[in-house]
């Protein structure tokens, strides 16, 4: 079963300009004819997502025909290539139709039964939070509880219909599809691909659920990078605090309240950025020594670890955004004090540079406070300096990729990554735990 029309080649040049612009929708002649030979696609549904979807496949080629309850009302809306009509003639005639109505009206389709047997629903609802954690079953799911003689496929619910409309080029061109049966799938994946997008198989329709917590994420890798961060953060903040205006408050009674909005924080910002930049080498140094421990490379990680490995990039962008932050407050104060931190700044700041970056800033923090770490005066509430703290990280990870670059470790090594055992033999063993099999580890 193909669904690519023969319009497909004509239209993929066209793909990635925006189809709605500020007039009507039938004001684009491109719209407002399909080929009499172009395959039918019927969307069940007349809110926004229908509205972009049946835009989008219009453009592509594809004979769109869409049921409404009340066609007369809502056929304005759509491009005047569409054919809308009822519910009952819209699902009629085409093979593959997008269900494009909310979970909760899913039963008001079933009086469509009999017209639906045999033919492929498109799922493209996504629950709110709440719907996710109250239902165990996925809506893609539930829907295929309702239609049993039909095929349910998850598609297209982490495509927005903004990205229908302006082109897959203003979003991520990526639609994951799922499904129980393979050629239900390889038609709609078809139909991606002729709308501009790269389909993903996700596997079966078990795999729905996932595919709908996809949308509910936020930032779903920087999660627990942004939470180290304000940790980071909020540790060195009062730390400097305590020694900055608390001690001179209170021993000196000196009002120095002034400097928490602007100084306080400068002084904390490359504090933060300077050990988050070392937290993104610290993992790689532990899985080698580890790798070294063990000999071979096939162990699997701890999860703490491979999760961490997980989160470098983040990390470091982190680390740059702090050190960008940073040069922005050093600006606020006075060039005497600014132009101590011209040069860790500029060291952090060219976090491309990585490793390079690390050690010019540990040289210049040794260099900027070797004799005030000696200084009684500097104690304040008997608290060391804040940079003596900041160098613990850095240092050990520098002298532990100086260790590694010893030849006899650095040879070693190599050979492990590269697949060489200890014991000579390569033996895969499978974790009891099913969560577990699934994990890989990322180095």
């Amino acid at each position: 079963m193909s669904y690519q029309p023969a319009v497909a080649t004509k239209m993929s040049r066209e793909m990635d300009k925006p189809l709605i612009s500020l007039h009507l929708v039938d004001s684009d002649t491109s719209l407002a004819k399909v080929p009499d030979e172009a395959p039918k696609v019927g969307i069940l549904g007349s809110g926004d997502f229908a509205r972009s979807l049946a835009t989008r496949l219009v453009s592509s080629g594809f004979k769109v025909v869409v049921g409404s309850r009340n066609p007369k009302r809502t056929a304005g809306l759509f491009p005047s290539a569409a054919q809308v009509t009822f519910q009952e003639e819209a699902v009629s005639s085409p093979e593959v139709i997008f269900v494009a109505v909310f979970r909760e009206h899913y039963s008001s389709l079933c009086s469509l039964s009999d017209q639906l047997a045999g033919k492929i629903l498109v799922d493209v609802s996504n629950p709110t939070e709440q719907e996710h954690l109250q239902h165990r079953e996925s809506n893609a799911e539930y829907l295929a509880s309702l239609f049993p003689t039909c095929t349910v496929v998850k598609a297209f619910n982490v495509i927005s219909a903004w990205t229908l409309q302006a082109g897959p080029r203003d979003g991520n061109r990526q639609v994951p599809i799922c499904s129980d049966q393979p050629e239900a799938k390889r038609a709609v994946s078809e139909m991606a691909i002729t709308m501009g997008f790269m389909p993903v198989d996700m596997g079966s329709l078990a795999s729905a659920r996932e595919m709908e917590a996809m949308p509910l994420r936020l930032l779903p890798a920087w999660k627990v990078p942004t939470l180290l961060a304000l940790g980071l953060f909020i540790c060195f903040y009062a730390y400097n605090f305590v020694r900055d205006v608390l001690q001179p408050y209170v021993q000196e009674s000196k009002n120095k309240f002034f400097k928490l909005p602007v100084s306080v924080v400068n002084t904390t910002l490359p504090c933060v950025a300077y050990v988050l930049l070392s937290l993104v080498y610290l993992p790689g140094v532990l899985a080698a020594t580890l790798q070294l421990r063990r000999g071979t490379k096939y162990h699997r990680f701890p999860d703490w670890l491979d999760h961490w490995l997980q989160h470098r990039k983040q990390i470091g962008l982190l680390s740059f955004f702090c050190a960008a932050l940073h040069a922005l407050y050093s600006f606020c104060l006075p060039l005497r004090r600014s132009h101590r931190y011209d040069l860790v700044n500029l060291a952090v700041k060219q976090s491309s540079l990585g490793f390079v970056a690390l050690v010019l800033s540990t040289l210049h923090t040794l260099t900027y406070g070797w004799t005030r770490a000696f200084e009684e005066s500097r104690y304040k509430f008997y608290l060391p300096p804040t940079f003596t703290l900041t160098l613990l990280v850095p240092c050990v990870v520098i002298l532990a990729k100086a260790l590694f670059l010893l030849p006899f470790i650095s040879r070693r090594l190599a050979r492990i990554r590269r697949g060489w055992e200890r014991d000579g033999a390569i033996k895969f063993t499978l974790p009891t735990d099913n969560s577990l099999a699934e994990k890989t580890s990322h180095v």
